[in-house]
């Protein structure tokens, strides 16, 4: 199965609804992966505000 992105919160999953935010709203369409492993003191995940540790896109189409 191939990776698709939730467009909610951005998270890439293998299943068909996203386990962090609950939506049904995925895309295949995507670009750009940012790997975070510790949200509470990476500036990056403050900026997307990601709260839980895994891969992320950085744009979803």
């Amino acid at each position: 199965m191939s990776e698709q992105v939730c467009r909610e919160c951005h998270r890439i999953i293998t299943g068909q609804t996203c386990p962090i935010c609950g939506s049904s709203n995925l895309s295949s369409d995507w670009s750009g992966m940012v790997i975070i492993i510790d949200p509470e003191r990476s500036e990056i995940a403050k900026k997307m505000d990601v709260r839980v540790a895994d891969k992320y896109a950085l744009k979803v189409r």
